[in-house]
């Protein structure tokens, strides 16, 4: 990542509520294209660093940067866009009204018809923001972030009280805008979401990173992986000396169906297949939760 790339630039950047500390010197860059997931519990930073990248927050200390300039007047050439929780409404207007108030500030107001379809808002165009439901609204913020075409879009819990239906079409338009060189960045409590659509992965604890690089990197690290299958001749000695293996438990009610836990599931699957002769059938893999990983991050950084 070089600074001509850097559309986010934050340097040892940190902020309090009052006697509270909510960051505390954090540095990060972020490029032209990448799709950035924001992961952390409850009052980790997430939402705090949200807001001060968009100029929200003033920090105490340090500088951040958006596209080489204040985050205000990156914002103010309609550079940014951004869907926070926090976001209020205009109750007695209808979804086309709104959409179209906001579409006009960037000169874009011909192209509301545009804007509603890509967020999922087409059938819903007529009826007032006072009658839409929570899963609505939410489409309606998201409509709202990208009514600019913006290079930078910031989310934050965008999916939160969405159907599995307009999930799937957002993560769909979401990818679609960063092929076209978009950057996004977006905080979120759903792992399964980070490991899915981001590039990488930025984990704040205690309003510090302590976390950062692509999801596969970031999960093999921190979250081990339970395998589960069945093979009728497998020995729990002999699964116990397999690469990467840290638990293994028979099911007492099945004589053939196991259970592995391992630090590595490459190398494990790879011997455990080589050593089965295929008699490993009906596998799952599952992960640990985002408490797991928040938790084994903690160890490793002195926090638990």
């Amino acid at each position: 990542m070089t600074p001509e790339t850097r559309q986010v630039d934050i340097r040892d950047v940190t902020f309090s509520y009052g006697a509270v500390p909510a960051l505390a010197g954090v540095t990060l860059g972020i490029s032209a294209g990448e799709v950035v997931a924001l992961l952390g519990p409850n009052g980790a930073g997430k939402s705090t660093l949200t807001h001060v990248m968009l100029g929200l927050l003033t920090p105490r200390t340090g500088q951040v940067g958006l596209f080489g300039t204040r985050p205000q007047d990156a914002v103010a050439r309609g550079l940014v866009g951004a869907m926070l929780q926090d976001t209020g409404l205009m109750r007695h207007v209808t979804v086309r009204e709104l959409v179209g108030l906001v579409a006009a500030q960037y000169g874009r107001a011909g192209l509301t018809g545009e804007i509603l379809d890509e967020a999922g808002l087409a059938d819903l165009a007529a009826r007032r923001v006072s009658r839409l439901s929570g899963g609505q609204r939410q489409r309606v913020k998201f409509a709202l972030a990208i009514a600019g075409d913006p290079r930078l879009l910031f989310l934050d819990e965008p999916t939160a009280a969405l159907d599995v239906e307009a999930r799937h079409a957002f993560w769909q338009d979401i990818l679609e805008r960063a092929g076209r060189g978009r950057t996004i960045v977006f905080a979120t409590h759903y792992m399964e979401e980070a490991e899915a659509y981001a590039n990488r992965i930025i984990v704040l604890q205690a309003g510090q990173v302590v976390a950062d690089g692509p999801a596969r990197q970031i999960m093999s690290r921190v979250s081990d992986v339970t395998l589960r299958f069945t093979d009728p001749r497998a020995r729990e000695e002999d699964l116990a000396r397999l690469p990467g293996a840290l638990r293994v438990r028979g099911d007492p009610t099945r004589a053939d169906r196991w259970e592995l836990v391992t630090s590595d599931q490459d190398a494990t699957l790879s011997a455990l297949y080589g050593a089965s002769g295929g008699g490993v059938r009906d596998l799952e893999i599952s992960r640990g939760s985002l408490e797991d990983v928040l938790m084994a991050l903690a160890k490793e950084t002195g926090r638990a």
